[in-house]
């Protein structure tokens, strides 16, 4: 099973070029059962590599371009009136997947981007009084454009808190976009994957089974009271209006396992909790206004707490 899994990211790799922390944490998050922010600047392949994904592991995938004209009732489904039976009939919208890609979160209004709250936390949506399940696989990924601020929503903190990682998307290196144009010059097509004849590595019930394995990975004492004390030490950070909240730690520690899973262990180790801190802690920090004027970055309160916790030996 392990072994499927880095021939998921092997795969990955060979066609989304230099982003590989980025591939990695997907991975995790998967597995963690964690939803994940996309955040990059428009063309480093945030939508194909969604898509490759959900090929991969045979998944349902769904896209929604989250527009300032988009309703709630566009994303979850409304219910329409058949006159032949006279009786009303619900129309599932995009929400209704395995792994739901919501392009551009930030530009459509809190109105609905609170619609995706209920499915995100709990893994089912309530429509006209009814409350209809998802897939056990059901997974948002969102992406945002960090530079344009123009007419955008930013999410309200109890929203991003749902989110276990927001990754930063960054330009490849120059060796990988070279790669990348070479690929082009191939004939390789990026917006029609099946030319490439990609053979699903994985499939819904075997994901399943890998959660259950990474929810018995071991968790000592001594890592579990390391965890806790950078959770309630990003509390009192003096450059923090907000630090972790409890849903994070429970996150965090969700993640720590998949990551020693995925490293072929059974043992949670300080190593697999600090290296998955920055991405699951960037959007939960909020700086107070002081330390943003002397320019301190929410990466720089991460780089600090992670040095001033001690670590279990």
């Amino acid at each position: 099973m392990k072994n499927a899994f880095q021939q998921l990211r092997t795969e990955i790799s060979t066609v989304i070029l230099g982003q590989s922390a980025v591939v990695d944490a997907l991975l995790v998050a998967l597995l963690a059962e964690g939803h994940v922010i996309l955040e990059g600047v428009p063309g480093t392949a945030k939508t194909l590599l969604v898509k490759l994904f959900a090929t991969l592991i045979q998944a349902e995938f769904k896209r929604v371009q989250l527009t300032p004209d988009v309703l709630p009732a566009d994303v979850l489904g409304t219910s329409i009136f058949d006159l032949s039976s006279q009786q009303f009939t619900l129309r599932k919208g995009p929400i209704f997947t395995q792994i739901l890609l919501a392009d551009e979160i930030n530009r459509t209004p809190p109105k609905t981007q609170a619609a995706l709250l209920e499915a995100m936390e709990e893994r089912q949506v309530t429509l006209d009084g009814e409350t209809i399940p998802l897939s056990p696989l059901f997974w948002t990924i969102a992406t945002q454009n960090p530079l344009e601020f123009e007419g955008t929503y930013p999410l309200p903190e109890a929203q991003l808190d749902r989110f276990l990682f927001k990754m930063v998307v960054d330009y490849p290196n120059a060796a990988a976009e070279k790669q990348m144009l070479t690929n082009i010059l191939g004939g390789f097509e990026p917006h029609n994957l099946a030319q490439w004849a990609h053979q699903p590595i994985l499939n819904g019930d075997q994901i399943l089974e890998a959660r259950q394995a990474v929810r018995n990975v071991r968790v000592e004492e001594s890592i579990l009271d390391y965890l806790l004390n950078l959770v309630t030490s990003s509390r009192n950070q003096p450059e923090l209006l907000l630090g972790a909240s409890p849903r994070a730690a429970v996150g965090w520690l969700r993640a720590a396992q998949a990551q020693a899973w995925l490293d072929d262990r059974d043992f949670v180790t300080p190593d697999d909790v600090k290296g998955i801190a920055m991405p699951l802690l960037r959007h939960r920090f909020i700086l107070k206004p002081e330390a943003q004027l002397d320019g301190i970055s929410v990466d720089q309160v991460i780089r600090n707490l992670l040095n001033r916790v001690a670590v279990p030996r």
